[in-house]
């Protein structure tokens, strides 16, 4: 199969389910979307993201040597937000090695604290945190600043994230509402 190809003949969920299936837990294979996703043109990148996300999401140990070129890929200006919103989807069901736990909490509060983020991205940065918050039980303050600013005009989404992430933040929180 050629991922090039699959990538750019269509982009549809039965389509990212016949690369997921094609490439399994296969580490090569993996690789070859890894390099389209990092170096492809746009329309390419942007296609990738999703069966990368949910690659993942099935075989978790793939994504481990590319930790760093994704929070690289990250802090890029005018990444599609189809490719940040599957990069924080994936991070959010995996276990991030400690070394990228500051950078990948920085990334996170700036997308949460960006009015222009969309709420997917907001939604997916918070499981993220609460997730590191377990490592980082002084981040838990913050988050609730945070989620306490914007729960007025909050998302179903992001109040749902935010009340899941609410059993490990202290007492009087914004989402009790």
């Amino acid at each position: 199969m050629n991922l090039l190809k699959l990538l750019q003949e269509e982009h549809s969920k039965k389509q990212c389910d016949r690369i997921v299936k094609f490439i399994g837990s296969d580490k090569k294979r993996f690789a070859g979307l890894m390099r389209l996703f990092f170096k492809g043109e746009y329309r390419v990148t942007q296609r990738a993201a999703w069966p990368m996300s949910y690659c993942v999401r099935a075989h978790p140990a793939l994504i481990q040597p590319y930790f760093k070129p994704l929070l690289d890929n990250l802090a890029k200006n005018e990444l599609h937000v189809a490719v940040i919103r599957n990069t924080l989807r994936l991070l959010q069901d995996v276990t991030i090695p400690h070394r990228y736990h500051g950078r990948l909490m920085s990334v996170c509060f700036d997308f949460l604290q960006s009015p222009g983020t969309p709420i997917a991205v907001k939604a997916f940065s918070l499981t993220v945190l609460g997730g590191l918050s377990e490592y980082y039980p002084d981040i838990l303050p913050e988050l609730q600043l945070i989620v306490g600013e914007q729960w007025d005009q909050a998302t179903p989404a992001f109040r749902s994230r935010a009340r899941r992430l609410s059993r490990n933040l202290p007492s009087n929180t914004a989402t009790s509402s």
